[in-house]
């Protein structure tokens, strides 16, 4: 299938090319660059698989971004732990983010 997210992964932008479905299918309708040959459609493929393989490959990185302590909190517990000499916070900072990366662990 060809995909703009494998078009992109190849080098090309959007100005270079102009895709189309009639129902039958993406395709490219037109293709702007002279200095570059048009992909074949594995070549696009091939692409978009890697793009996706890497976008499977780090999803653990987005999914642990949204429950991590803000850097607010972050700031205040290391002022607590650094300048007042009070580790609590720091300690249940670390102790938040250790369950999200628990949580959302690597692959």
């Amino acid at each position: 299938m060809i995909t703009n997210i494998g078009l992109k992964q190849l080098g090309f932008s959007e100005n270079n090319y102009v895709l189309q479905d009639d129902g039958d299918g993406t395709y490219i309708a037109e293709w702007n660059l002279k200095e570059r040959s048009q992909p074949t459609e594995a070549e696009i493929e091939v692409a978009h698989a890697e793009w996706q393989a890497e976008q499977d490959a780090t999803q653990y990185q987005r999914d642990r971004q949204g429950e991590y302590p803000s850097i607010d909190e972050l700031v205040v517990a290391l002022w607590e732990g650094v300048v007042e000499e009070r580790m609590a916070s720091v300690t249940a900072l670390e102790a938040g983010r250790q369950a999200v990366k628990t949580k959302y662990p690597k692959p």
